[in-house]
This record gives C-alpha cells, structure tokens and sequence, in this order.
C-alpha cells in the first residue's frame, strides 16, 4: 500500500486545501490529522465557493473516505454548520465521513 502526505511547513495559508482537492480524485482517504477550526479550506469549483474549517477537502469527491483524526480539535457548532452547509449539494456526508473518538472536543465554554 502506498501513502502520500501533503503537509504544510509554514503558518497556514499555504493552499494545502486546493492542492488536496485537486489530488483526491486519486485516492481512497483522505485524512486529516490536526489542527482545528481556526484553519479552514477555501475552495471553488462550478462558480461556487466552499470554505471548510474541519471536513477534508476530498468530500465532494463520490469515491472516497473522509477521515477527521486523533489530532483534530473539534468544535461541535462549527462542525454542524459544515455538515449543514454541505447539505445542499446532496453528498452523502453519514457514509464518507468518519470521525475518531479521540479528536480533541472544544466547546463554546473554551472561548
């Protein structure tokens, strides 16, 4: 089995997130494996633009698995938004995304 890992090595910003959509047609997961909310993926495609803050950026691709990992913080609220956000475009999010119970959990009460 072979694995590719894009990881950034700067502050963010970096375009991570387009370089993963444009690749993930190629692959079976796609996972993310830290940071949180504050770090989002920026996306545009058919004239619409996507932002995602905890979803991998291979969601809108129909033959993959979306993996949120150990290393991610979670914030529920903004989590739901995406979930909802993603809504409209009829994906199926319950079977292509996956997320581990030991994802670190921040809550409202955090900030």
């Amino acid at each position: 089995m072979n694995v590719d890992l894009l990881l950034g090595l700067q502050w963010g910003d970096e375009g991570k997130g387009k370089i993963v959509d444009v690749l993930t047609s190629k692959y079976d997961i796609i996972a993310r494996f830290q940071g949180g909310p504050n770090a989002g993926h920026t996306l545009e495609f058919d004239g619409i633009k996507h932002v995602l803050r905890t979803i991998p950026s291979g969601i809108f691709h129909k033959n993959n698995v979306n993996i949120i990992g150990n290393g991610v913080v979670m914030d529920p609220v903004v989590f739901q938004t995406e979930i909802k956000g993603l809504e409209k475009f009829n994906l199926d999010v319950k079977s292509k995304l996956f997320l581990s119970r030991k994802a670190h959990l921040i809550l409202p009460t955090h900030r």
